[in-house]
């Protein structure tokens, strides 16, 4: 029989090693996260298994044991130690984790990663259940690990040498949506600190990957807010703008993912941001008690989302995996203000991203507090479920659909119910696209 693993990692890997194993059907199950065209229509297949799992539990199942021991860890680092601890690169994701419990390691020294990387990694690992220590984090900037990962090295089976960078980012350029939704969300911002609920330091920020992501944070660049910090998963493009900007003061995250361009300004210039950013291990850059102590700001993408504020990030027409849900969930599910966004209408408008039910729920209404989308924003907080649906369908949804949509609300609640739903229909927007090619319901 032909060889097949189990891969788990921290997150995403590069462009093509997902997919080249998918190709090759050397995958047989994969966690927790992906983002590789290949794999994606190979776990769609039903060829590989796919665990869609939030990003701060994986590292957890294993410490508890509830996963199978990992038997070999391959870990990229940039330097060993000579006391034997390992050096990370630009990511530290689960690498600590599968140092201490991998029963065999493989290191891959990537020379392409400079030694004076070296600095921006704070290495902490909690205690096992139950006597765990509270993590002692009540800022983004604070540091309470070490700068290498521990390694056994009776463990260390091989050591192998590469020079090769990390595979760049897609961004996209800010689109006329993108820069809509933006703005919707600063003038959210604005209005809050006019309130008195935020300063102009805000909260903590968070936001996924992607270019709408992306856009929201370049876009504070030319905002009135200053003093920013972060306390993220990954660290963008955008992320190195506002730092540059002087914009943001601060940024944790437990990886680097960024365009060609910005890959090179970062280290070629890396003393420029040694103070300014960290690299945690994954179980603390998303452990959902510092999510929410320090008050995140989570902003985050939606594939679609209904009229009540139940959101779907990772499932087209309901069955159909397109990423994960990374660490949308741990965030989402803690934060001080959870922000889930998307485009209104896309695919020449045949598609509404705002409809009756979600055809996968990942995120449930009492996880969400703002939507927004490039026609507007809809602030759930205090709502009912009646109240939710009039101001998303005000507020969110493209003119196409506006009218689809409150005759679908307004005969439901005909019907009754705390969540007014007419079941018979509750996807048939979904079911008319599979057909028709089109949410449109008169066509």
């Amino acid at each position: 029989d032909p060889l097949k693993i189990t891969l788990i990692t921290g997150a995403s890997l590069g462009h093509g090693t997902d997919g080249k194993l998918a190709e090759a059907g050397a995958l047989s199950k994969r966690m927790p996260f992906q983002v590789d065209r290949i794999l994606r229509h190979k776990i769609n297949a039903g060829d590989v298994l796919f665990i869609d799992q939030h990003l701060s539990e994986t590292a957890e199942l294993l410490h508890n044991k509830n996963l199978p021991q990992v038997d070999i860890a391959v870990l990229e680092v940039a330097a060993i130690e000579s006391d034997g601890s390992i050096v990370p690169t630009t990511s530290v994701g689960n690498s600590a984790t599968f140092a201490a419990l991998a029963k065999q390691v493989i290191l891959e020294v990537n020379t392409a990663i400079p030694v004076t990387i070296k600095g921006i990694h704070d290495i902490y690992q909690a205690e096992d259940y139950p006597r765990r220590n509270v993590i002692p984090i009540v800022a983004p900037e604070n540091k309470i690990g070490r700068k290498t990962i521990p390694l056994d090295a009776s463990k260390v089976v091989g050591i192998v040498f590469t020079n090769e960078l990390d595979s760049p980012a897609d961004i996209a350029e800010p689109d006329t949506k993108t820069t809509a939704i933006a703005k919707h969300i600063l003038q959210f911002f604005e209005n809050e600190v006019a309130l008195g609920h935020l300063s102009e330091s805000l909260m903590p920020l968070q936001a996924g990957i992607g270019k709408v992501a992306n856009a929201v944070l370049t876009g504070f660049i030319h905002s009135k807010f200053r003093n920013l910090t972060m306390f993220s998963e990954v660290l963008q493009d955008s992320t190195f703008d506002l730092i540059d900007a002087g914009k943001l003061d601060f940024a944790s995250a437990s990886s680097i993912t960024v365009s060609e361009e910005c890959y090179s300004r970062v280290f070629d210039h890396l003393d420029r941001y040694r103070d300014k950013i960290v690299l945690r291990p994954q179980n603390i850059s998303n452990t959902p008690g510092l999510i929410k102590r320090l008050g995140i700001i989570a902003i985050n993408t939606a594939i679609e989302f209904d009229i009540y504020g139940n959101v779907n990030s990772t499932h087209t027409s309901g069955t159909n995996i397109m990423n994960g849900i990374g660490g949308s969930g741990d965030f989402a599910r803690n934060a001080y203000l959870s922000i889930f966004v998307t485009q209104a209408a896309s695919k020449g408008d045949a598609i509404s991203h705002i409809v009756p039910m979600v055809s996968h729920v990942d995120h449930t209404e009492h996880d969400v507090d703002i939507l927004v989308t490039d026609y507007g924003l809809a602030d759930l907080r205090g709502l009912a479920p009646r109240e939710r649906a009039k101001v998303i369908i005000a507020n969110c949804v493209h003119p196409d659909y506006k009218e689809q949509l409150l005759d679908y609300y307004n005969r439901a609640c005909e019907r009754g119910g705390h969540t007014p739903h007419l079941l018979e229909e509750a996807f048939s927007w979904h079911i008319n696209l599979r057909e028709k090619g089109t949410m449109k319901k008169d066509q």
